[in-house]
């Protein structure tokens, strides 16, 4: 920097015929800047005499000057520690920033970029009016000027008071051009400034009539796996509202396929961000259909199947979205996913993975004979008993409501009998949470209808947990109509069924 300041006066001396003088506290400022710059490593640029040496070649009416000075902001701010600043050290930079200098628009919004790491001042920047000078720049012909502009909005999209402001400001139409850029630099700027548009709903609205989608949805192919993140991530987040979702589904025939190709990229975070994608767009039936018609299970089991918990996460809540179509029930138990699953119920490091895991089990189980068998085949039961006592209430109540669908099988109760699932479920109608109360009830019910032992609830009339009488007097005595509802209902099967004497000497009377 001080190099530059030393040629650029030089040159001045010999040209003195063609350029005006310099003004005296002009020649001042530049001497003491030059001093200031040799002992960088002790000043503070940001204050006080350096400040005012800055400021007084920022705002001189001598182009070389002022480009002197913005060079010397972008590199202060680039090597120093970005710490808040005040109003008087960003106004030389806002003034700067005006210029229709390509040199000083460059360095200008280079340091003000820099600046806009801090999270005050990136308030700051937006209060004083930088968004204006800022999208100007994005519009300049000079591909340097156009990545350090969206740079900086980019930093400035991160802070949630910024992003509403920036939205109406007119800035989402050239980012969204820009995002189409041939340089890489610029679109990665434009692609990073689009997904921290889309963090509200408000925004995400302002993006799409911006005409972002099929911008983001052709930038999914990019060779750049940065650009790819972006890109897939902005459209995740866009697929959380159905409107969007479905102009989506009318608009981007490729969207489906090119996600699941993304699952397959060499980037982690690329991987992760196609499934939640993906899990997003399967919230509407025709996706969880489209998903699985375009071979996306394979990939999702891949996953699934990993060691890294995000994209374990992003793959089991995916699934969990496609398996709630009947027509997906069975393609996805034919492709293997049920002893993962069922392993996944024991992933104590991350209890979402764990509901999302025994969520699935339960829709699989839904609507098919065939496939509660496969499940219970497959050990789901024997793993629910072992794990549902000492797992967390979100869990539990997964679980019991799984258990509960299970129990609907005639086929099936016997076994369920038979594994002591009655030892389980009873200690849980007494759980603190409701809903865990009333899956467990609900699944005991189930259970005791149309059996032809019922040993297996002699056995638990007394215990555990104040056994079946027990739960069956809570219950009746409850304020909660639902509840007495399922402690009758559950009594008269036991008597209509009369297949045990104790059973039905002990109710009767």
């Amino acid at each position: 920097m001080g190099a530059c300041l030393s040629c650029l006066f030089g040159r001045r001396t010999r040209s003195a015929l063609y350029e005006p003088l310099l003004q005296e506290n002009e020649r001042e400022a530049v001497a003491d800047l030059l001093t200031y710059l040799e002992n960088r490593a002790e000043t503070n640029f940001f204050e006080g005499d350096p400040l005012r040496a800055l400021s007084t070649l920022a705002f001189s009416d001598n182009l070389d000057l002022q480009r002197s000075a913005a060079l010397a902001f972008a590199e202060i701010t680039e090597k120093e520690d970005v710490r808040e600043v005040d109003r008087e050290t960003m106004e030389p930079i806002m003034f700067l920033l005006q210029s229709h200098d390509v040199e000083v628009q460059r360095a200008a919004s280079a340091a003000l970029g820099n600046l806009a790491v801090n999270t005050e001042n990136k308030l700051l920047i937006v209060q004083m009016g930088g968004l204006e000078p800022l999208i100007r720049q994005m519009l300049s012909p000079n591909v340097e000027v156009q990545c350090n502009a969206v740079g900086c909005i980019t930093n400035l999209a991160t802070h949630d008071e910024n992003k509403s402001k920036i939205a109406r400001s007119g800035a989402l139409v050239p980012l969204t051009k820009l995002a189409r850029s041939k340089d890489m630099r610029v679109q990665r700027n434009a692609t990073g400034a689009l997904l921290n548009m889309t963090h509200s709903d408000e925004n995400r609205q302002q993006l799409v009539n911006a005409g972002a989608i099929p911008v983001l949805v052709g930038l999914l192919n990019s060779p750049d796996t940065d650009v790819q993140y972006y890109c897939t991530t902005a459209l995740s987040n866009i697929a959380v509202d159905a409107l969007n979702r479905k102009k989506l589904a009318s608009t981007e025939t490729r969207l489906v396929q090119s996600l699941i190709g993304l699952m397959d990229s060499t980037s982690l975070k690329v991987q992760c961000q196609a499934a939640l994608a993906l899990r997003n767009l399967a919230s509407d039936e025709k996706y969880q259909l489209e998903i699985v018609r375009s071979r996306g299970l394979p990939p999702l089991l891949r996953l699934l199947q990993s060691s890294f918990l995000p994209l374990i996460l992003s793959s089991v809540a995916c699934i969990r979205n496609i398996s709630i179509h009947p027509l997906n029930e069975s393609p996805i138990i034919d492709a293997g996913f049920l002893s993962p699953l069922i392993q996944l119920l024991a992933y104590e490091e991350n209890e979402e993975i764990q509901c999302h895991a025994i969520s699935t089990l339960r829709n699989l189980a839904a609507s098919s004979e065939r496939n509660k068998r496969a499940i219970v085949d497959a050990g789901a039961v024997e793993r629910v008993r072992e794990l549902v006592l000492n797992v967390p209430l979100s869990v539990q109540s997964e679980m019991t409501a799984c258990v509960a669908v299970l129990a609907l099988s005639d086929e099936l109760k016997p076994r369920l009998l038979k594994l002591g699932i009655c030892q389980v479920l009873l200690p849980l109608t007494n759980s603190s949470s409701v809903e865990v109360q009333g899956n467990s009830a609900a699944a005991l019910g189930n259970l005791s209808s149309k059996v032809q032992d019922y040993s297996p609830f002699v056995n638990v009339w007394e215990k555990p947990a104040g056994g079946l009488h027990g739960y069956l007097q809570r219950f009746l005595d409850s304020t909660d109509k639902t509840f007495q509802h399922i402690a009758v209902w559950t009594i008269v099967q036991f008597l209509e069924g009369r297949g045990n004497y104790f059973l039905y000497v002990e109710i009767r009377f």
